[in-house]
């Protein structure tokens, strides 16, 4: 409380601060500069010390606090503050040392977030009190009285900071202000609100907030549209402190503290902090195959030793590639109350010169020419969307962004990318930010087949329309089953709508080059197919051309077949053959390539993958033919089963079994284990695992929470890596 006059000098009360805005055991990191009112310094006649109303405790952990937690869909937090969605009423009950009267009494609640708190910046926050509450607007009511208790519904703006605030009770008294002291177990998290229509992340379906907000286990989806794989990721948005971690980000990114409550701005700083690009972020790139002093990308099971990691050590986690940004970012985003998912899209155009297409150059024996070919097609690319509005956008270009944390390109100074609206990039406005334009080449650019002269000109060859973002895939709400969202990025290929989407992209400046297919309506054909094989097996590359003509033709069909990142960009080539072939008129003919797995195994990379350039000249027409196809290899799968009862406080027996399919010994083999609720993640090493052996990883559990769970589990070596395993299982509570 405020110092009286000398002569009246009195000790401050227990547990209340006095006229000095600094809380003496507040931290620097939490310096509070509280605005005051002018202060009375003699205690007037008559005035007694017992009349001052004075707080003697606020109560955030009661029967309140619980229904805080359900009612703010806030209870799956591992953390034992006050954790409220702002836009919506919260409960907590003040005692003071006598009974509070209304007519003669005036006490506030008062919220501070950051080092130096200002009413202007919404980080000091005074809450009235008020008769009734406003929908979307600060304020306090008391709903009941008893004795010197009081319990108040606190209403917090829609539009508030997300954040960590500190808490304190202000009464007004003959002396001043009397305020609570800094007392931590009453800090506050604010987070987003996606039930409430006033915030801008409101989302009107609860199945889909139960699924984008509320789901900390996802599946995440990669290999090709013609071998759909998939993977379960622990996202553990509630897990114990990753929550801070959370809101340390921004703090790293140095993010004001007055944008905080914007969603555009917090997706768009999440995206350049998930990679360490730049600014040290939290997850370490890397696509060379090689990790030593960390953890391959594919051995990760989820985003809670990531964040954790970097959250203690403050140093970037190795390694990630685009599902590991994703999946943590999809944490990030669920964490603080922004809907978000994780988006997959296959033969995704990484397009270095925003021309909208996908430049492939041949020689003049159809030969590709690796030299002048830069730009990549990654056989899949994994980003998320946010779900907000975006009233900095024309209406209808709200809804869910498309927001990338993948270091791939630049943009306003640093590699991220986002939120660029969907319905936007659908459309072809890419002239709204941000970064539409790199969003819609990735999904809609053509692939452009040029022979390139000695003279040093360039003939278009051929063109290939459909091949970029043939399926973009997310996680179907409810259910681990695919759901197709290609329309959302793109209009059907070839009707009226997809090319007026084209026209307006070029409308406001993305440059795309006049092309004209000259292989259109060619009088021959070809087609590839590549049937489907399992890692170290032989298989079969079919080409089949078909003369349309009453003429024969002779064809040089050349096949090149590379090991390949996924990211497009080859590693070895281990297939360079030729062959001639006659063909008669109308009619059809095939060749059957055969790859052996002893001229592919030795050079494979993690994600089995291999693509296939097949070209052919049409030696009389003097006209080339090609075509790219990538085929990811099957990868054979953990075996996971639980033995014991299956109940919460009793031990169970997980078994992890592996068999051997190579036709070699397999040596320092990691096994990654994680089951979200019932096991913290744990690794155990296998120095080898030889042939037609099989490993077998045997070790006991008690699980923690009851319901439906997950066991998770990756295996990763030099030799094998993307050797995933899960399982189900029914966790009962204890009698």
């Amino acid at each position: 409380m405020s110092e009286p006059a000398a002569t009246e000098k009195k000790k401050t009360p227990a547990g209340l601060s006095g006229r000095r805005a600094v809380p003496p055991n507040v931290s620097n990191e939490e310096e509070d500069e509280v605005p005051e009112v002018e202060t009375i310094g003699v205690i007037p006649r008559g005035f007694k010390r017992t009349d001052i109303l004075e707080v003697q405790a606020v109560q955030v952990f009661s029967r309140e606090y619980e229904i805080n937690k359900k009612e703010h869909h806030t209870d799956k937090y591992y953390n034992f503050k006050l954790i409220v969605r702002r836009g919506q009423t919260f409960h907590i009950q003040i005692t003071f040392t006598r009974a509070y009267n209304p007519e003669k009494d005036q006490f506030w609640i008062e919220y501070l977030i950051g080092r130096y708190p200002q009413q202007n910046k919404g980080t000091y926050i005074r809450v009235p009190l008020v008769q009734e509450l406003e929908s979307g607007k600060w304020g306090a009511k008391i709903t009941h009285k008893a004795n010197t208790s009081v319990a108040l519904n606190i209403m917090s703006a829609a539009d508030c900071i997300v954040g960590k605030f500190r808490m304190y009770v202000a009464v007004l008294t003959p002396m001043g202000i009397l305020r609570t002291r800094r007392n931590p177990d009453t800090d506050t998290y604010i987070l987003f609100n996606p039930w409430c229509k006033e915030d801008a992340v409101f989302m009107d379906e609860e199945e889909e907030r139960q699924e984008y907000v509320l789901n900390d286990l996802g599946v995440i989806f990669y290999g090709d549209p013609e071998n759909i794989r998939s993977r379960s990721w622990n996202y553990g948005q509630f897990e114990e402190n990753i929550l801070d971690a959370c809101l340390y980000l921004m703090d790293r990114a140095q993010l004001d503290l007055s944008g905080r409550g914007n969603p555009i701005k917090i997706s768009r700083v999440g995206s350049a902090m998930i990679n360490s690009q730049d600014d040290n972020g939290v997850v370490y790139g890397s696509w060379d195959n090689i990790y030593e002093y960390g953890v391959p990308p594919s051995s990760w099971t989820g985003s809670v030793d990531i964040l954790l990691e970097y959250y203690s050590t403050k140093e970037p986690v190795r390694y990630g590639q685009c599902w590991v940004f994703a999946g943590v970012f999809n944490t990030f985003l669920r964490c603080l109350g922004i809907p978000g998912r994780v988006i997959t899209n296959y033969s995704s155009a990484h397009d270095n010169n925003a021309n909208l297409q996908m430049d492939v150059f041949v020689d003049e024996y159809g030969k590709v020419d690796s030299k002048l070919t830069r730009d990549s097609i990654w056989n899949y690319h994994c980003w998320n969307e946010a779900w907000m509005s975006r009233p900095d956008l024309p209406v209808g270009f709200g809804g869910w962004q498309a927001v990338d944390s993948t270091p791939q390109e630049n943009s306003d100074g640093m590699y991220r990318c986002g939120p660029a609206s969907v319905q936007a990039i659908k459309h072809g406005h890419v002239c709204f930010q941000f970064d539409a334009p790199f969003v819609f080449a990735e999904v809609n650019s053509d692939v452009i087949y040029s022979k390139a002269m000695k003279d040093g000109t360039k003939v278009i060859q051929h063109i290939d329309k459909t091949q970029i973002g043939t399926l973009i895939l997310t996680k179907e709400v409810g259910s681990n089953k695919t759901k197709d969202v290609t329309e959302h990025y793109k209009f059907q290929e070839g009707t009226e709508e997809e090319r007026l989407a084209l026209d307006t992209a070029l409308m406001y400046g993305v440059k795309k080059s006049v092309a004209e297919d000259i292989s259109s309506n060619t009088e021959v054909d070809m087609n590839v197919v590549i049937e489907d094989s399992v890692l170290g097996s032989d298989f079969n590359v079919t080409i089949t051309f078909q003369n349309k003509t009453s003429r024969p033709y002779t064809v040089t069909a050349y096949i090149s077949g590379n090991v390949v990142f996924y990211t497009g960009v080859p590693k070895t080539e281990f297939k360079n053959d030729s062959f001639d072939v006659t063909l008669e008129p109308m009619k059809a003919e095939t060749l059957e390539v055969l790859i052996e797995s002893s001229e592919y195994m030795s050079q494979l990379l993690e994600q089995a993958s291999l693509h296939f350039f097949i070209t052919a000249r049409v030696n009389e027409l003097q006209k080339i033919l090609a075509r790219q196809k990538t085929v990811s290899l099957k990868i054979p799968q953990l075996h996971l089963k639980v033995l014991g009862e299956k109940v919460v406080g009793k031990e169970m027996t997980v078994i992890v079994e592996f068999p051997n399919p190579l036709k070699q010994n397999l040596t320092n083999v990691w096994v990654r284990l994680d089951g979200p609720g019932v096991l913290k993640p744990v690794s155990k090493l296998f120095r080898e695992v030889p042939r037609n052996s099989t490993l077998i990883w045997e070790d006991k559990y008690v699980p923690k929470k009851s319901g439906f769970r997950k066991l998770i589990s990756s295996l990763n070596c030099d030799a094998l890596r993307h050797v995933y395993g899960e399982m189900d299982i029914n966790i009962q509570s204890a009698e």
